[in-house]
């Protein structure tokens, strides 16, 4: 885990506030949960956010090829980090009514099912999120990764699906889909049919989609596309 105080550099945007409490930003990076992927350049989104007089932990987990990744245990590593954290809000000057989640791509499905258990996250934002793990297994996402990730199909493991799609989560937490219109690794049809989804059963679900958005735009400070995130995640934290 990384974790960022504010560092309340130049920014475009109001200035924060000089003073905590600050709000939190769990970071969770995405790979299709797969080892070979690690933490590294959500870095980048968390030191922009720390701009913003935000907190930020950047975590890391087991993925599959690692001993004990795959579900459960790359979620347990997911909620365990959390936890502790709230644990560590007073001696890291944070409010822990002020949790937010930050998924990108398999992160999002992570930080979905953070919200979904854990009803002390305020807000989720899922960058170009695998939120719909039935439909990745249909389409064979990246050559089956939600097979290897829940340790088989939907006829084998049903209880997993189950446990682990955000589709059939109840999630009580407010909940942004961030996805770039461009995508050809997530196809943006996840994020909005999620939403609809997820509305019609009264959830505080809501879609921010960008035009000519591809899949790692929408978790580059660099891009084009940064200043909406950032809007997102401002107000998520507010």
């Amino acid at each position: 885990m990384d974790l960022r105080m504010p560092s309340f550099g130049s920014s475009d945007s109001p200035s924060p506030r000089a003073q905590g409490p600050y709000p939190l930003a769990i970071a969770i990076h995405g790979g299709y949960w797969r080892a070979k992927y690690d933490l590294g350049y959500m870095g980048h989104v968390c030191a922009a956010l720390s701009a913003k007089g935000i907190v930020t932990a950047n975590l890391e987990y087991r993925r599959v090829g690692n001993a004990g990744g795959g579900w459960p245990g790359t979620f347990a590593d997911i909620r365990a980090a959390y936890q502790f954290l709230r644990q560590k809000a007073r001696e890291h000057d944070f409010d822990p009514a002020r949790v937010l989640v930050i998924g990108h791509s398999a992160g999002g499905q992570l930080g979905i099912c953070l919200a979904a258990h854990e009803p002390g996250v305020k807000a989720v934002i899922s960058l170009a999120g695998v939120v719909d793990l039935q439909r990745a297994y249909e389409l064979h996402l990246s050559n089956d990764a939600v097979v290897e990730y829940l340790g088989g199909t939907p006829g084998e493991v049903g209880d997993h699906y189950r446990e682990a799609d955000p589709m059939r989560l109840a999630v009580g937490a407010r909940q942004w889909l961030v996805h770039g219109a461009a995508d050809d690794v997530v196809p943006p049809e996840f994020s909005r049919d999620y939403v609809v989804a997820k509305q019609k059963r009264k959830e505080d679900a809501r879609l921010v989609e960008i035009a000519g958005a591809g899949h790692f735009e929408v978790a580059d400070p660099r891009s084009g596309s940064w200043k909406e995130v950032e809007r997102v995640v401002v107000e998520g934290a507010g």
